[in-house]
């Protein structure tokens, strides 16, 4: 008898412990994510890996308290053994980039400014022992790098120091536009003691450098000014001799481009490019001679995107793609035949790839539950291997679920495609205040990868009640060329017809009550927002504009892009037709507004002009009195936030306009002050 009364204390006391235990942890499941998770978020910007000696390094992204500090966030250099798998950290004064591989030398190089410097250095760490050591460095600060396949000579881009002149009056001012200095190429020995610099003679502004495979030639691509526009729009590719720097050949490329390379054997350029002029995007590979010629796109009826492409054998292109919310890694011929898909991640967003020369590669992606780590790739395989593991307290988060959904146009000529993420606590049948979450550009997607940051609500909203659609409408990236340009001529027409086609497709799922849709956005997704709480204002009860776009014909005269936008936006001059633009643009429809407007602007968008927001809020001030309207200026800030401390005081904004407005009845203009009871703030 007393053995089976003390086993049956035993017992008691096991499922005592088993329950208090599932108690604590459902405790800790159910703790969702709070925008101080978002503030103190590590991410992962860079990978590279060098399969000699068997490691891999990557840069990590910090941000800084905002409690604290208001600075952008820190850089960081770390090497994994992929033996070991120990993490070593790299000792440096200040931030670092470009991360690459030196041929010929074991180690990884890199961009950072040593200590007392003004400019910054090609730096390179041993593996071995974290020893970091001066290559070379500039008078001014390089912008970017590329090594001679030799391992001796280096191709950079840097700007010549400016003339300092003695001013003529006690003040200087700022003659607008006047005087930007044109960023060159140059080719340097490193290991001389005193380093050969030759300047390439190609006129204009250089933003991309590519060496040959014997290290004989340098494909570079310059702009004919250092303004924005020409950067984006009008580089031409040309090929030089590095010795002398002379112009041997040119290429007939139009349109925007972000990268070259060459053929193995040298005969070839591949462009990441636009198919046009008129291509909102550099997504489509475009093949010409070295020698000289049109570019011809060797697969145009690709119905996604390419975003990085690698030329590994004679015929054979390595690409990263995207395909609609899905990224997929692979090869293709160089005719355009053969796309075969060797990693097609349908949950996860890959952002970059470095490939070593054995085929093996290191990815920099998201997936729905954690932000940018690096994954492994071995070759041969079909998997990819996560080898960084940052914001470990994301395993104590109960995130909501993330899905994609699909739904057709009102139009009926196209199905769109987005992101869903839902309320954690999701019951089927029960309907959600909805937050729409429109992406700028419009030339972007969003792929089904990590959606939460300071001003993407996400996971954060999704803990507090929410559900957040993320769609992408027709303009967006990932789905060919029809699909992109097809919003050409019809700025917020029936791409922005596409978002509210999604918000009746949730309610229609039983998802979104109609009564509680807010939206919010930057840039375009900004003029989506105004759009929508203008024109489509009877649909939206809460919005929250992020420097975007008010009046089109005052924003055509205030960016720093106003010929990319005729080129692959409206194709028509805004003087051939001044009431169509003003009929497309939110301030037209102010009488109609209802909805709650929160309107956020750094004071230094050069993109889009803080006056755009200043527009918007005078309007709904003097036209519609009593509805709740707020205007926030971020000093220092331009097209969107990089400091801690104003993108911690957007993120807590934000979710209190949709808190008050989407939750609350009748919700009046919340304080002015911040509230940090639900901010989730840790020591």
């Amino acid at each position: 008898m007393y053995k089976i009364i003390r086993n049956m204390k035993l017992l008691f006391n096991l499922l005592l412990f088993v329950f208090l235990l599932l108690i604590q942890t459902s405790g800790i499941q159910s703790q969702g994510m709070t925008p101080w998770d978002v503030a103190m978020t590590e991410i992962v910007s860079a990978a590279a890996i060098d399969n000699q000696s068997g490691y891999v390094a990557f840069i990590r992204s910090t941000p800084a308290n905002p409690l604290e500090s208001n600075t952008p966030p820190s850089s960081s250099l770390h090497i994994i053994s992929l033996e070991s798998g120990e993490i070593r950290d790299v000792e440096l004064s200040s931030g670092v980039s470009g991360l690459s591989i030196r041929p010929g030398h074991s180690g990884f190089t890199f961009l950072t400014r040593f200590e007392d410097d003004q400019s910054n250095s090609i730096a390179q760490v041993c593996v071995k022992s974290g020893e970091v050591t001066r290559l070379f460095q500039f008078n001014t600060n390089i912008a970017g790098y590329q090594w001679n396949p030799d391992g001796e000579r280096v191709a950079f881009m840097a700007r010549l120091p400016q003339k300092e002149t003695q001013p003529q009056l006690p003040y200087v001012p700022e003659i607008f536009e006047e005087g930007l200095v044109n960023q060159k190429a140059w080719v340097a020995n490193v290991n001389s003691t005193w380093p050969d610099i030759k300047k390439m003679k190609v006129s204009g502004s250089t933003y991309l450098i590519e060496w040959s495979p014997k290290g004989d030639k340098l494909a570079l691509s310059a702009a004919p000014t250092p303004h924005i526009d020409d950067r984006f729009m009008f580089q031409r590719v040309r090929v030089v001799d590095p010795t002398t720097g002379n112009v041997i050949n040119e290429i007939n490329n139009r349109g925007k481009i972000v990268q070259i390379t060459w053929s193995p054997d040298g005969t070839r350029l591949a462009l990441l490019a636009g198919d046009d002029i008129h291509d909102p995007i550099a997504g489509r590979i475009m093949m010409v001679s070295s020698t000289g010629g049109d570019p011809e796109n060797i697969f145009s009826d690709f119905e996604g995107k390419f975003e990085q492409i690698e030329w590994v054998e004679d015929d054979q292109i390595q690409v990263r793609t995207s395909e609609s919310t899905a990224s997929i890694y692979g090869t293709i011929n160089t005719d355009g035949s053969n796309y075969t898909k060797i990693i097609d991640e349908a949950e996860m967003a890959i952002n970059r790839f470095h490939r070593a020369p054995n085929g093996d590669a290191v990815f920099v992606g998201s997936t729905p539950r954690f932000p940018n780590e690096v994954f492994l790739y071995r070759s041969g395989s079909r998997v990819l291997e996560r080898i960084t593991h940052h914001n470990e307290w994301l395993k104590d988060r109960h995130l909501g679920e993330q899905r994609v959904v699909s739904y057709l146009a009102r139009d009926g000529k196209f199905e769109i495609d987005g992101m869903l993420i839902l309320p954690k606590d999701y019951q089927q049948g029960q309907r959600y205040p909805l937050i729409v979450m429109v992406h700028g550009g419009p030339e972007a997607h969003y792929s089904n990868g990590w959606l939460t940051n300071y001003s993407m609500p996400g996971q954060v909203a999704a803990d507090r009640g929410f559900a957040v659609f993320y769609p992408n409408y027709r303009g967006s990236t990932g789905r060919g060329i029809e699909f992109i340009t097809s919003s050409q001529m019809d700025l917020s027409g029936a791409e922005f017809d596409d978002v509210v086609d999604g918000v009746d497709f949730l309610i229609q799922e039983g998802i979104a009550d109609p009564n509680r849709v807010g939206v919010t956005g930057g840039s375009y997704g900004g003029y989506a927002t105004a759009w929508m709480s203008t024109y489509y204002s009877d649909r939206f009860a809460a919005g929250v504009m992020f420097v975007g776009i008010s009046n089109n014909i005052s924003k055509w005269g205030t960016s720093d892009i106003p010929e990319e936008l005729f080129l692959v936006h409206t194709k028509q001059r805004l003087w051939d037709d001044w009431l169509d633009n003003l009929k497309r643009s939110p301030i037209y429809y102010v009488d109609k507004a209802q909805t709650p407007l929160l309107i956020m602007h750094g004071k230094e968008d050069t993109r889009v002009h803080p006056g755009q927001s200043l527009e918007m809020y005078r309007h709904l001030r003097v036209r519609k009195p009593d509805l709740p309207v707020r205007l926030v200026w971020y000093p220092n800030e331009g097209h969107g936030n990089i400091r801690a401390s104003s993108r911690f005081d957007y993120n807590l904004r934000m979710l209190e306009w949709f808190e008050t407005f989407l939750l609350e009845e009748g919700g009046q203009l919340p304080s002015s002050e911040l509230k940090f009871e639900r901010a989730g703030i840790t020591d």
